[in-house]
Parts: C-alpha cells; sequence; structure tokens
C-alpha cells in the first residue's frame, strides 16, 4: 500500500455567503461505518441546517473508496468539489461535512461551488496533517537490563515506542515501518538486541516517522 496522508483530530471552519452560513467539519475515520457514523452525529447536531453535503475518502482491503452527497443541492456543486480537495490534498481515511444554512438568496452553481470549495479549504488548512505508511505494532518482552539499549535502538532507527508496561519483565509495545522490520529480527536473532522476545506482529497503516 502507497503512503497516504491523513489529519490528527477533528477540525470546524464557517464561511457566510449571501446570508447563508456553511460550517465545515472535518474528521478522520477508520473505515466506510465510521464515516457513516459521523455523519449521523452532523445531521442529528445541525438537524435544522437545509442540506449536509459530504465527502469522504477511506481506505478499505488495501483500496480506496471515494464517495459524496450533495445532499439537495445541483449536481456537482458540493460534494464533488468537495471531494476534489480530499483528492488534490492527496487525503485518505478523512470525511468532511458542509452544513448549509440557508439565506434565502440564490448563489447560482459557481457560487455553491466557490462556497463549498472554501469552506472545505479553510477545514482543511486548520489540520495537522501526518504521512501514513506501511508497518507493523509489535508486542515485545525484555528483561530491566536491556530497556536502555533498545530505547537506544529504538531513537536510532526512528522506531516509535506506543507502550512500556512494567511488571515481573518489560512489555514493549512498537510501531516501525515495514523495510525496517526484517532488521528488527536480525538484530534479535543476532543476539545484538539480547534478551529481547518478540510476541505478537500486526500489519497496519502506521505515523510515518521523520528522519532526525
Amino acid at each position: 500500500m502507497e503512503d497516504f496522508y491523513t489529519i490528527l483530530k477533528e477540525e470546524q471552519s464557517e464561511i457566510v455567503e449571501k446570508k447563508s452560513k456553511f460550517i465545515a467539519n472535518i474528521y478522520p475515520v477508520i473505515n466506510i461505518e465510521d464515516a457513516q457514523k459521523k455523519i449521523k452525529e452532523v445531521n442529528k447536531k445541525y438537524y435544522d441546517a437545509k442540506h449536509h453535503c459530504i465527502a469522504y475518502r477511506v481506505l478499505e482491503d488495501g483500496k480506496i473508496i471515494d464517495r459524496f452527497s450533495d445532499d439537495g443541492e445541483p449536481s456537482g456543486t458540493a460534494g464533488a468539489p468537495m471531494l476534489n480537495l480530499l483528492q488534490a490534498n492527496k487525503l485518505c481515511n478523512v470525511l468532511v461535512v458542509v452544513t448549509r444554512y440557508f439565506g434565502g438568496i440564490l448563489l447560482g452553481t459557481g457560487g455553491l461551488v466557490r462556497a463549498y470549495s472554501e469552506a472545505t479549504n479553510q477545514a482543511i488548512r486548520k489540520c495537522d496533517i501526518i504521512c501514513k505508511t506501511d508497518g507493523y505494532e509489535i508486542d515485545l518482552i525484555t528483561e530491566y537490563s536491556n530497556l536502555d539499549i533498545f530505547k537506544y535502538f529504538c531513537k536510532n532507527n526512528n522506531i516509535k515506542i506506543l507502550n512500556i508496561e512494567y511488571s515481573e519483565k518489560i512489555n514493549i509495545k512498537i510501531e516501525i515501518e515495514s523495510n525496517k522490520k526484517e532488521i528488527l529480527i536480525q538484530e534479535i536473532e543476532n543476539k545484538v538486541l539480547s534478551g529481547i522476545v518478540i510476541v505478537e506482529i500486526k500489519r497496519k497503516m502506521i505515523n510515518k516517522v521523520e528522519n532526525k
């Protein structure tokens, strides 16, 4: 799977165009079901609004699925330009819902496209954007005496330590990019990282760690 970009947390923007209010809510989502749940929450929150136009891109079964809806606006004036902005910014696992409170003045097709695009674009600009890459979540066990060496190895190889639990032995959970997994395994097998035992390996898209 190729790298893609997503957002860290939900954001909101609001614009007014000829007395119509456009409220854009943008969310990180994990799948279609999650996106549909968020859409229902927005519809409930702004139950008195005239339109709730949507666009989202999610990764499922290794493929990116694109969906949009104009929700009663003229075809091609809302959901499609919103989706185009997600695509242009290479965003995935992201949902944007733009809610419109009609102000009594018709905007025309061009005006609608500009308004929905601007509301979406402002929401995107407020987001903290991160890169997702193919990787693994790995659970390990080690002795206390090996912890500092392992932490040093992770720091030098840009491997993210998610959690450390201290009990009779130390349980460590890490995220590692796919091209670094074999290096870790070889270091453990060759006793360079002594006393480290791999308990479980799960493949997943992870946050890409920037080189320092």
